[in-house]
């Protein structure tokens, strides 16, 4: 791998070992599969046969009018601490992928398709927080047995992001 691949490999690739340098986790058989995933692309699958399974969130990228003061809310109001890169190392835990219909009012505006889902140890003490900063908190929460209480605030793009304590 290096100086022989094309432009866009080469991007992935430089921009995967800044990743796991980072994240402090440079990983012998992760560099194999994306030597291998590199190898075989646009032929549909990888070398050995089996279907690749993506194996965590990556990451989650938010356009903004003004990304610093966007990073700044949220590291500020909500306690997101990530370094000058964007790499943040949550607390392990279950994270739910669920599709909704087209339709949906729960995201909130039409225009936004997805919606952040964040944990949290105390649901109460942090919308008292995003109150207290002046954030849009929503004045209901939900509780759903066996998982949780849920709470919702908008970020100063208009997003609307999840608030979840686990049950």
């Amino acid at each position: 791998m290096g100086g022989g691949l094309p432009a866009a490999e080469r991007t992935l690739t430089n921009r995967y070992n800044r990743h796991v340098a980072f994240a402090g986790r440079r990983a012998l058989t992760d560099r194999l599969l994306l030597e291998e995933i590199l190898s075989s692309r646009g032929r549909g699958v990888v070398r050995s046969g089996r279907v690749e399974r993506v194996v965590g969130i990556g990451g989650y990228f938010l356009r903004a009018a003004d990304p610093a003061a966007l990073g700044a809310w949220y590291r500020d109001c909500l306690g997101l601490d990530a370094d000058e890169h964007g790499l943040w190392n949550p607390e392990p835990g279950p994270t739910v992928f669920a599709t909704f219909e087209s339709g949906t009012g729960y995201f909130g505006p039409n225009e936004q398709q997805t919606m952040l889902n964040f944990r949290v140890r105390d649901l109460d003490a942090m919308l008292a927080q995003l109150r207290s900063q002046g954030a849009d908190v929503a004045d209901e929460t939900q509780e759903m047995e066996g998982v949780g209480r849920f709470g919702w605030v908008v970020d100063p793009e208009g997003n609307r992001i999840e608030l979840l304590q686990p049950g």
